[in-house]
């Protein structure tokens, strides 16, 4: 009832409301709008357009910020540092494929040591076993 007041009532007295808060949205709708425009992607751009990009911006932004605070977290720090984003992005198997040719600056690798430098294990043979192969002849 409130926000059918203040459409109706004269543009004097009204507070301009964003785009953003509108859509109930973080990420700056105005700005992605101007973008879409002075970027000449298309000739015109729809209404609709750039409030979806936001949300998705915002949607990716919060997800890689969520698995990097994780990363974060798990690691006992308070601050994330490219390198827990660079963690999160490659344990993820999205988002590791949206960003698969991406560089992340100081971000390191994953750690990994390769299965043939692991040192062999003893599957159930025990050291009296090991010469008596040919000794069944």
């Amino acid at each position: 009832m409130v926000s059918l007041m203040l459409e109706i009532s004269s543009t004097k007295g009204t507070k301009a409301v964003s785009r953003s808060s509108k859509a109930g949205l973080q990420f700056p709708v105005g700005r992605v709008a101007r973008y879409l425009k002075t970027g000449k992607y298309a000739e015109r751009v729809g209404g609709g357009a750039p409030v979806y990009l936001s949300a998705v911006l915002e949607y990716l932004a919060a997800e890689v910020l969520e698995l990097a605070g994780n990363a974060a977290h798990d690691i006992k720090k308070n601050r994330i540092v490219p390198r827990h984003i660079q963690l999160a992005v490659r344990n993820d198997e999205e988002l590791s494929k949206l960003l698969g040719a991406v560089t992340i600056a100081a971000g390191g690798v994953l750690p990994n040591i390769h299965q043939t430098l692991l040192p062999k294990k003893a599957g159930g043979k025990g050291k009296a076993d090991i010469g008596s192969a040919s000794q069944e002849f």
